[in-house]
């Protein structure tokens, strides 16, 4: 069997990582790449936009399905693409992914679907933005989006009045984020821990991964601007069985049902970032596709054959596969570039990745110059640790961190922490 995995970033390695463990699949695909990847992957240099060029490439090599890796080839209709030209895809269709590439149509999909989220207002104009930020209390926190994709960035947590408005100003008057801040959602701010929900589904039904928890902010103690995410463990102690069943029962199925009502054609993974406000699991937004670094922390936990679950949804018969997972923690750490989320340099030597022992490392910036390892984007390496236990997975996790250098490398020292501290707000 031979695959195609479209997207260049760390989801994308450990994905063909995973697909490289199958006894099923003979050669593996990646397009457009990044330097580790080459490890377990063929590199193809077409544009992950151009599907065209992926259509034609899959076509020439007999390539048995594509699985999609980023958002933005979804939110462009790849999937709708390649099943025009009758090419099996696993990820949802252009109108599947408007529930990540559009923040207001997501909003008015969980309304009507009874679905708990933050209380919110949309706009399309700045003065009616401006207006309604005029009677926002001056101290008190709330949460502006860009309605479009933003690369994680979309999303700005203000202290208070003055903060939502520059946002709102950065995003609408001043294009900070493109097209992507065009129309704006202000939203009630909720204070309480937060999830990562990741589902795989063929439209029908589905199966829950294990849970796990984010870190976003750029340094310890969650302090500094918001990130792509500096690292996650699972399963999160904080996703009891009982917390697991109330998310399913009133999300998930929820959710799955709305798919089928509008009639979305949307087969593969669903990323359900929820947050608690007291005792009922909200939903902060979703992803329709694998999270990052979720993805890294979550699939080195799958004991499934990763190809048996691509068929299962690409067939419509999840429903008849038990997906097992091992009974273990995971924890990931990323390395990221100094500077990162702001302004960073490239091109630095990776030095250490031949020290590594009993981890995985899944590349995200890197390049492969001259047989050397160099950085090429923000967040470089992920490293992850499994064990029987969440504190040895951590300890492990770190002890191969410190063995890999470039210059200017920034990492997180406390990824973790609340599972191994017992506190999860």
């Amino acid at each position: 069997m031979k695959v195609l995995v479209v997207g260049s970033g760390g989801r994308e390695h450990a994905i063909c990582w995973k697909f490289a463990q199958s006894p099923n699949v003979e050669k593996i695909y990646c397009a457009p790449r990044n330097g580790g990847i080459s490890q377990v992957a063929q590199n193809v240099n077409i544009s992950v936009e151009d599907f065209k060029g992926l259509a034609g490439f899959v076509k020439e090599n007999n390539i048995d399905f594509t699985f999609v890796g980023p958002e933005v080839p979804l939110s462009l209709g790849i999937v709708d693409y390649f099943k025009e030209n009758g090419l099996k895809i696993i990820g949802p269709s252009k109108d599947g992914a408007r529930l990540e590439s559009s923040k207001i149509y997501s909003k008015e999909f969980m309304n009507k679907y009874g679905i708990h989220t933050a209380q919110y207002n949309s706009f399309s104009n700045i003065e009616s933005a401006l207006k309604f930020l005029a009677n926002w209390q001056e101290n008190k926190k709330v949460v502006v989006k860009a309605d479009g994709l933003a690369a994680g960035k979309g999303v700005y947590v203000c202290n208070g009045r003055e903060d939502a408005i520059n946002a709102v100003k950065q995003m609408m008057n001043e294009k900070a984020l493109g097209n992507a801040g065009a129309n704006v959602i202000i939203e009630d701010y909720i204070d309480g821990p937060e999830l990562s929900y990741l589902i795989f589904t063929d439209g029908k039904t589905y199966s829950l991964m294990p849970a796990s928890q984010d870190h976003k902010r750029i340094n310890d103690n969650d302090e500094g601007p918001n990130t792509g995410g500096m690292g996650a463990y699972a399963p999160a102690p904080l996703a009891t069985n009982e917390l697991n069943k109330k998310v399913e029962d009133t999300i998930i199925k929820k959710v799955i049902d709305g798919i089928k009502s509008e009639e979305l054609d949307y087969k593969g993974v669903l990323y359900v970032g929820v947050i608690m406000n007291g005792s009922i699991p909200y939903v902060l937004e979703f992803n329709c596709r694998f999270g990052d670094p979720e993805t890294q922390t979550v699939l080195p936990l799958l004991d499934t054959d990763f190809v048996d679950i691509c068929e299962a949804i690409l067939n419509t018969n999840l429903a008849d596969l038990k997906i097992s997972w091992k009974k273990e923690f995971s924890v990931c750490v990323v390395l990221a570039s100094g500077g990162y989320p702001g302004s960073f340099k490239k091109g630095f030597e990776i030095n250490g990745l031949e020290n590594i022992r009993d981890a995985m490392v899944f590349h995200a910036g890197t390049k492969l110059e001259n047989g050397k390892f160099v950085t090429s984007g923000g967040r470089v390496l992920g490293v992850v640790s499994t064990s029987p236990d969440i504190k040895s997975a951590i300890d492990k996790v770190y002890s191969n961190v410190s063995m890999i250098n470039f210059d200017g490398v920034h990492y997180r020292k406390d990824i973790g922490w609340r599972a191994l501290n017992g506190k999860q707000n």
